[in-house]
């Protein structure tokens, strides 16, 4: 297999922008990882394109890049729930990879406030036992919730911990839906949603695209000399094993993590500088600690405690601000984490820059299979220099 490289990223702000079409949002991102490449870039020079997305039509990559020329190739439109557009940037890690491609860009976009979603719920599906039981995505989260208390003596401050660090990095990213720091207080005292889940527990519903171009390393290096390689890539579904099993456990995150970073050659406990992953509810991003590798089993509360989750720490995750505070458009996120850890391992990620990063994972998850209790696929890269 051939070395994939990262030549372009680009992306929207996230925040609620009804004014834009999710073609407009998707247009605004590619220019910009266009730009990013540099004015003596070709956009012609693309062979193909994958678009992901939950909403919109279903032509949605022709849509976008009608607007900045690109026409006449392969283009392929992605819904894999939350990981639609890191499933967009795997097929086309693997196209490059596999020498059937030199050159594509993978879009992810997603405009909840002009969609079907914009009522503020995701609606259950045809034969959900669990979500017309009130197992619904926040549901799920509190029952995490209550058994990281049980099992890990996590208290509700460290809960609160994820969505409190990730406020405090958003403002320091221009791109932010919520650009304000909380406090534990804040947290509390808000609306509760699902105990002990309160709706600054949450992350906000959001606008927004976010676009890459990956290349070989003989095209990467005609314009860059800041190379940032994709040194494995995975997309899984999950497998039939019940939550009730271990409900902390999540599987097929762990599955992602150790065969991924296996194929990177790296350990996630001792080579990762930072992570941008899905934190849709803060303490989902608490108990994921341990279930990615990067701490020890049984010590996330000492992994809180000891600040090496913060920017400058030993790890530093969702540096962004995360689903938290950045936002959450559902197709766009996978691509975006993809461009933060980017940013920051060419050491251009401004205020929230991790010192020294060289290696960086990328992490989204996605859906839930019904009755089961896990996310139904989930998406994982490791980006080196």
């Amino acid at each position: 297999m051939r070395n994939v490289y990262v030549l372009g990223i680009g992306q929207t702000v996230f925040k609620k922008q009804p004014e834009l079409t999710p073609s407009r949002l998707g247009e605004i991102a590619v220019k910009r990882a266009l730009e990013d490449v540099g004015p003596e870039f070709n956009p012609r020079l693309i062979q193909i394109a994958y678009a992901g997305h939950c909403e919109g039509p279903s032509q949605q990559v022709q849509d976008i890049l009608k607007f900045v020329g690109i026409a006449g190739i392969e283009m392929y439109n992605l819904e894999n729930a939350c990981a639609s557009g890191g499933s967009a940037v795997h097929l086309l890690w693997r196209d490059i990879a596999l020498g059937y491609k030199d050159i594509g860009i993978a879009i992810g976009v997603e405009s909840l406030t002009r969609s079907k979603l914009a009522g503020g719920v995701i609606p259950t599906t045809e034969g959900d036992i669990d979500g017309l039981m009130g197992i619904t995505m926040p549901g799920l989260f509190a029952i995490n919730a209550r058994r990281l208390m049980e099992t890990r003596d996590i208290s509700l401050e460290d809960l609160a911990y994820a969505s409190i660090k990730n406020h405090r990095n958003a403002v320091m990213n221009p791109y932010a839906h919520y650009r304000k720091a909380i406090t534990y207080e804040d947290i509390q005292n808000a609306r509760m949603i699902s105990d002990p889940i309160t709706v600054l527990h949450c992350c906000p519903q959001s606008d927004g695209a976010a676009a890459v171009i990956l290349c070989t390393e003989e095209i990467a290096r005609k314009y860059t000399t800041k190379l940032v390689k994709i040194a494995a890539s995975s997309c899984l579904s999950a497998d039939y094993m019940s939550w009730d099993e271990d409900i902390l456990a999540t599987k097929i995150v762990q599955n992602l993590s150790e065969n991924v970073c296996t194929a990177a050659g790296v350990d996630p406990l001792t080579d990762i500088d930072l992570v941008e992953m899905h934190d849709a509810f803060s303490p989902e991003e608490v108990y994921m600690y341990e279930v990615l590798g990067i701490c020890p089993p049984g010590e996330t509360k000492k992994f809180i405690h000891d600040g090496c989750a913060e920017i400058g720490g030993k790890c530093a995750v969702n540096p962004s601000g995360g689903l938290q505070s950045l936002g959450h458009p559902l197709g766009a996120s996978g691509v975006r984490v993809v461009c933060e850890i980017t940013s920051h391992l060419r050491g251009e990620a401004g205020e929230r820059q991790q010192p020294g990063a060289k290696v960086g994972m990328a992490q989204m998850i996605g859906g839930g299979l019904v009755t089961l209790g896990t996310p139904a696929v989930g998406f994982l890269s490791i980006l080196t220099i």
